[in-house]
């Protein structure tokens, strides 16, 4: 008779599921990765993804709550240097995810979860931005059409990757507006 696996917690099973579609969805793509394939990397049964996720939306969610878990304690790392290399720093963390991003823009349109997680994670940064324009002295009155500045400058960077030393210098020139 065949031994059963050791009892597994639900908690760990998920982070399973999730490390699995974090490193399909980062490598593949979203699109390009089926339930299934995620289920059979995850060492589960293709519906027990399910037990633990409403859709595959619901994983992508899981899978960027866990990447931003990752990502925020290494900012303290830099969060001393000046705002441009913080930028840069920033731009090369999405420029790693491209995938990801990508297809947030992409589901955005599709996934109400997708875009409320997307709302809440400009709205973050967007907060993050605000508070940094407003140490540095910048006219309250200008500091909402920098932060969007700014934020289009980054997602300009995604869009159009260019040589570390040249976004360093693209973000030192946005920095030096304040």
């Amino acid at each position: 008779m065949a031994r059963n696996r050791r009892p597994q917690a639900l908690d760990e099973k998920r982070e399973e599921i999730v490390a699995a579609a974090r490193v399909l969805f980062t490598a593949d793509g979203y699109d390009a990765t089926p339930m299934s394939r995620l289920a059979k990397e995850a060492g589960v049964a293709a519906n027990t993804v399910y037990w633990y996720f409403k859709d595959k939306d619901d994983v992508l969610l899981a899978v960027l709550n866990s990447v931003m878990a990752d990502v925020w304690p290494q900012y303290r790392e830099v969060s001393a240097q000046p705002i441009a290399a913080r930028l840069a720093w920033v731009v090369r963390q999405l420029q790693q995810l491209s995938r990801l991003v990508t297809t947030v823009h992409a589901r955005v349109e599709h996934s109400p979860a997708v875009s409320s997680w997307h709302d809440d994670f400009h709205a973050l940064t967007g907060t993050l931005f605000r508070y940094e324009l407003e140490q540095a002295g910048v006219d309250p009155a200008a500091v909402e059409a920098e932060v969007m500045i700014g934020i289009f400058t980054i997602e300009g960077l995604l869009m159009h990757t260019q040589d570390d030393a040249r976004e360093l210098a693209i973000c030192n020139a946005l920095a030096s507006r304040w």
